[in-house]
Order: structure tokens, then sequence, then C-alpha cells
């Protein structure tokens, strides 16, 4: 099953990176150019794919951290993990393409931007919940503090999504089939699919990793408590063994 598993992982992310490049040499060389940007608009087909599919990462691992907290079961667990690592790649590609688009449209790599804020916030708020699994050794502690973070975290993912309604923004309204001219719609709707697919592969493959670290942390034996240092008979001073830092 483990070995299957990691087949169905490689085979999603050959099947995404293909149907990726399929959706980009239509939206670079086929789709019309966009009526305001022109040639500059077509980032569009790789920002937002990436955006959706870090939402929807989030999302999956919004849903794994409450099955991990209800359950106790590492399996939630690993899923946890797997899909908050995935959707902090893309989170961070985001903003790395979110700060290419700005800075012909806008004349500027960064401002603070409701939405731009927002998802700096959301990767900040995920790279938490993953430095937070690094500092706690103890399997319960740290299961239950991730599931925690990361439902925190998640607060933060229908702000992202809303923001560009809720406040005055820069940014552009969210991308949807009302939004987006048909033309436009096929190379970006392919894009989504192709993301979709190397997002369910990263996390197929990072959950079985994670996994096998999960049960191979469980099987090893725990280490025996340190013996109390020896006195000599009349003396207060701990021996040291040799070879022992002093």
């Amino acid at each position: 099953m483990t070995h299957r598993s990691y087949i169905v992982g490689a085979v999603l992310l050959a099947i995404g990176f293909a149907t990726m490049a399929v959706g980009h040499f239509i939206g670079l060389f086929v789709a019309p150019r966009e009526a305001m940007m022109g040639d500059v608009g077509r980032i569009l087909y790789v920002h937002v794919p990436t955006a959706w599919g870090a939402l929807l990462l989030y999302s999956g691992a919004f849903i794994a951290a409450i099955g991990s907290m209800w359950t106790g079961r590492r399996g939630w667990d690993a899923a946890t993990t797997a899909m908050v690592e995935a959707g902090t790649v893309m989170t961070f590609l985001l903003l790395v393409q979110g700060s290419l688009w700005a800075r012909p449209t806008w004349g500027t790599y960064w401002t603070w931007d409701p939405r731009l804020t927002t998802s700096a916030v959301l990767a900040a708020a995920f790279g938490v919940v993953l430095l937070l699994r690094r500092l706690i050794d103890q399997p319960a502690r740290r299961a239950m503090a991730t599931s925690v973070a990361t439902i925190v975290a998640f607060v933060d993912v229908p702000i992202v999504y809303f923001s560009v309604k809720w406040w005055n923004s820069l940014h552009q309204p969210v991308s949807n089939l009302g939004s987006v001219d048909s033309p436009m719609m096929q190379p970006l709707l392919i894009a989504a699919i192709a993301i979709m697919f190397i997002g369910a592969g990263l996390s197929i493959l990072r959950f079985r990793i994670e996994l096998a670290r999960l049960v191979a942390e469980e099987a090893a034996p725990d280490l025996p408590d340190m013996p109390d240092p020896l006195h000599l008979e009349g003396s207060d001073k701990p021996v040291q063994a040799e070879g022992s830092p002093s």
C-alpha cells in the first residue's frame, strides 16, 4: 500500500505538470491579451490557480486538524502536516508571483494592500504551525498543538478570499466564471486543474513520508533514565565518568 501511494503521488504530479504545460501554452500563445494590462496580464494563468490551490490545501488541512483532534490518530496528524506544508509552499509562490505582477501594474513590488497583507499573514501563520511542530518532541502534544495552530491559522483563509470585497483594494476582484472572459477562462481552468493535481500529488507523497516517520518514532525504544552520579565515601563531590565533560 505504501509503495502504491508513492506511485499515485508521482503519477498525479506528472499529470499536473503536463496539464500545466498545456494550460500555460494556451495562456501564453493562444488566449487574447488582457484589455488593460496587455501581455503582463497573462500571469493570471499562474497566479490565480496558485491562490485557489493554496486555499483548498488549507481547507483540507483544517478538516484533517479537526480529525486529528477528534480521533488522536497519527494518520490525521500526518495529513494535516502534509497539506499545511504544500499550502505554505504555494502561498510563498503566490506572494512572489503577486510581487512580479504588481511591479508593472502598480509601480511597486509591494504595498500594504488588504489582499497582499492578509496573504502575507496567512503564510506567516502556517509557517508558525510548521515551526511549532519542529519545537515539540512529544508526539501527542505535538499533534494537538499542530491541530490547534492549524485551526487558528485557518481563520485567515476566508479573510484573504473576501478581503477585496470588504476593504478598498488595489487588487483585482475575485476571479470567477463571471469576471473572466470565456477565451481566457479555458487556459485558466486548465491551469487550475493542473494545480489541483500537483497539490494532491505533493500532499500524498508528503503524507506517506510523515506517516512513516511517525510510525518509526512510535516504535523507537525509550532511552533509559540517566544514572545518579557516583559519590566517594566521605565526599560530597560527585565522581565524573572517564571521558565525560567537566
